[in-house]
């Protein structure tokens, strides 16, 4: 069955949504993001991607109060992203309970330093972060598109331990228009052995039984909660 991930995505300690990455789209769900938190645990899901978009704008964790207020005060599996360029970055990510942190922009401009990582805390504790337009990787805020094709970027960073990655195809991100079901195709049968976590445009329930179909093993959905295209209640026939 996919797991499902709902998102919290942090400006200002505030809960927000943007669209395609842009920082002049944003929109304000709740001012309070354990209560959104909490809501989700409620509801009985597990696990949390939590994304601090001032540490991404940062780049230095600045959101991890936050980060350990949820925490503390539910019992989500966090995995936590956005503005992790450092040692300290992730010794406090870790400090404040999460369980995971993803790496998105640092694996492709650092790599020596994304993979002393995974090599500190094991290919389990980090997720790889591989946004994407056209099967290109793209960094900087999806700003700048590399010559990095995807399904090797994966590949490269599975032989150093890497076991989950994320996948956001950025031309889908907060559109509320479906996902890249066809990308997510390729990626399974190119590299299967990849837990692979779709990411953007997720639009209804009819999006997320694609993916299943497909067997991809986990989506993030963010905006579509928020805006009430998909209520919470209908996600309990995807839990295990």
């Amino acid at each position: 069955m996919i797991e499902i991930i709902p998102a919290i995505d942090l400006i200002d300690g505030k809960c927000v949504r943007l669209t395609q990455g842009d920082y002049s789209q944003k929109k304000i769900y709740n001012e309070n993001p354990l209560e959104v938190a909490r809501m989700f645990a409620d509801a009985g899901l597990r696990r949390l991607h939590l994304v601090d978009l001032d540490g991404a704008k940062a780049n230095h964790i600045v959101n991890h109060k936050v980060l350990g207020l949820i925490t503390s005060k539910t019992n989500l599996i966090v995995d936590f992203g956005g503005g992790l360029k450092s040692d300290d970055d992730l010794r406090i990510a870790f400090e404040c309970g999460a369980q995971m942190v993803t790496g998105g922009s640092i694996a492709v401009r650092n790599p020596e330093l994304f993979i002393s990582w995974i090599q500190k805390y094991g290919g389990e504790k980090i997720i790889l972060g591989a946004d994407v337009k056209d099967e290109k990787i793209a960094v900087g805020g999806w700003v700048e598109t590399t010559d990095l094709e995807i399904i090797s970027f994966v590949n490269n960073y599975m032989k150093q331990g890497i076991s989950q990655v994320i996948c956001t195809d950025i031309s889908k991100d907060g559109m509320l228009q479906g996902t890249s079901n066809e990308l997510y195709k390729k990626m399974r049968n190119k590299i299967p052995c990849i837990y692979l976590i779709a990411s953007g445009g997720v639009s209804s329930i009819s999006d997320i039984e694609l993916l299943h179909e497909d067997k991809v093993q986990a989506v993030i959905i963010g905006k579509a909660i928020y805006e009430n295209k998909i209520k919470l209640n209908e996600l309990t026939k995807f839990f295990i």
